[in-house]
């Protein structure tokens, strides 16, 4: 079959069905898959296709864009090491924008490449708000006549976006900006428990955040979710807790040090191990809490 619409998206979970749904409003013809049926049903309601499987959409789109939550999702829908896994790819361009070690995209792209298709890393920064804002950033590597002709299809989706070399540039850039997104929650999460300690107004040391020079839209955000005591997921402290893992993995690999992010590597573990996995990745609150009282003197 010859492919039929502007492009696919696979997966639609916190991050991809915005991003897909942005597509549609802006005028894509698109034809969707996810797993959990029910997550297309807005798609549907906006005007995509849904497939029923994931074949479906490399037959009906030249582009796809992958939005899934690890390598073994990636491996599956596109059936590699099987026969499948070439049909599904040649003569499409495969968009891989969830996030993965740089050297599992590295060998994704040279077996695209070897089965007559193309390949671009295009991962985002930002959580589910920007998603549905179309205010994400993009890094894109590949081929640069690939990463050009997938650029505009971006554009509902990301607000900026930074071309970083070739495969696997991107995803490495992603795990740095990961690595700086994961400390610095941290930190606020810490100074936040630091000043409930010290009986201090969590409203007000979220305004003096807020005026001073450490400021930012994640402070922002992230401090008012602390300071109404909102667990609630824009970014879950599971999907954190692998993040961390690709990061110390990949800096390894580089003989780099990562002390800042091998101290929160613990903390996200605890905060797992404790059963707050599904919440916001402030919830490493709840191991910081767990900490302090494990350190707290007993009474007599």
């Amino acid at each position: 079959m010859l492919p039929v619409v502007d492009a696919g998206f696979i997966g639609l979970g916190v991050m991809g069905q915005p991003m897909a749904l942005n597509l549609v409003r802006a005028g894509a013809d698109l034809v969707v898959w996810n797993r959990t049926a029910a997550r297309g049903a807005p798609l549907r309601e906006a005007g995509a296709k849904v497939a029923q499987e994931p074949g479906e959409v490399f037959a009906e789109a030249r582009t796809v864009l992958l939005m899934l939550a690890d390598e073994a999702a990636m491996d599956t829908v596109l059936a590699r090491g099987t026969p499948g896994f070439a049909e599904r790819v040649a003569g499409r361009t495969v968009v891989h924008m969830g996030t993965t070690s740089p050297g599992y995209s590295r060998d994704l792209g040279a077996a695209i490449h070897a089965a007559k298709g193309r390949y671009v890393e295009a991962p985002v920064s930002g959580s589910r708000e920007p998603a549905i804002q179309g205010r994400l950033v993009g890094m894109l590597a590949g081929e640069p006549e690939a990463v050009e002709a997938v650029r505009p299809l971006l554009r509902p989706l990301c607000h900026e976006t930074f071309v970083c070399g070739a495969v696997p540039g991107a995803m490495a850039m992603k795990l740095a900006v990961n690595l700086f997104l994961i400390t610095m929650v941290t930190g606020l999460t810490e100074a936040f428990h630091f000043a409930a300690e010290h009986g201090l107004d969590a409203e007000r040391l979220a305004a003096v955040l807020a005026a001073g020079p450490m400021a930012s839209a994640v402070s922002r955000t992230k401090g008012a979710k602390l300071t109404a005591g909102d667990f609630g997921v824009q970014a879950a402290a599971t999907d954190v807790l692998k993040n961390n893992r690709l990061i110390a993995e990949a800096a390894r690999g580089a003989g780099a040090a990562s002390p800042l992010l091998d101290v929160c590597h613990a903390l996200f573990a605890e905060t797992v191990a404790l059963g707050h996995g599904d919440g916001d990745m402030v919830s490493v609150l709840r191991a910081i809490e767990a900490r302090t009282r494990a350190t707290a003197p007993t009474g007599e």
